[in-house]
């Protein structure tokens, strides 16, 4: 009974510290936040991609987000900047978006 119990705690543990491993921090009411992910440096940055991914009640996510998306979108070759935008409400909906720039 006591194994029972210590791995359930050990459980609802490891759910709260999931969000510490994210590029933005996790906000347990709200989030609405940017973050860098890497740069090219020498690649002008005048064309925009940007692709989202959705999530619903943080039990189901779709949508395409990755960065060939992002760089189709925006019709861009060579890259010059990768950031990553993300908003969420309660975690019953959010949308988690790779925002590409460069020529």
């Amino acid at each position: 009974m006591i194994k029972k119990a210590l791995l359930a705690l050990a459980l609802v543990g490891m759910l709260f510290l999931a969000g510490c491993a994210t590029y933005i921090p996790a906000g347990g009411l709200f989030v609405d936040g940017k973050s860098g992910v890497g740069i090219n440096n020498g690649v002008a940055a005048s064309k925009t991609g940007k692709a989202c991914m959705n999530s619903v009640l943080g039990l189901v996510a779709y949508g395409d987000a990755t960065m060939e998306s992002a760089m189709r979108n925006g019709n861009i070759k060579k890259v010059a900047t990768v950031n990553y935008e993300a908003k969420n409400i309660l975690g019953i909906y959010g949308t988690y978006c790779l925002v590409v720039t460069g020529n």
